[in-house]
């Protein structure tokens, strides 16, 4: 084995790893989302994940990930929040004003 397949057999291992780590942070985005909703009595719609990139907040290099989801107040309207998680830790979450 050559020094550029052993290179290039780490990158493939990186890459699938950092492939199940977003995974795994976007469940766990789904499953926060669905505990805020349930929490403040709303439903949930939908949930889908916008963006992610590295970041070097918080002294540690993680991914910065943006969701959107959209949800109703009273079942008859909806609306679209937002969250944005580093790693698997929710840092904001926003809300639209909606009827109940």
């Amino acid at each position: 084995m050559t020094l550029g397949e052993l290179v290039l057999f780490f990158l493939l291992i990186l890459t699938g790893l950092q492939f199940w780590r977003i995974r795994s942070i976007s469940e766990q985005a789904y499953l926060q989302i669905g505990r805020y909703c349930e929490t403040h009595h709303l439903q949930l719609l939908s949930v889908a994940r916008k963006r992610t990139r590295l970041s070097f907040k918080y002294g540690k290099i993680d991914w910065l990930s943006s969701f959107a989801f959209e949800f109703s107040g009273n079942g008859e309207d909806r609306y679209t929040g937002h969250v944005d998680m580093i790693g698997k830790h929710v840092i904001r979450t926003q809300l639209p004003p909606y009827k109940v």
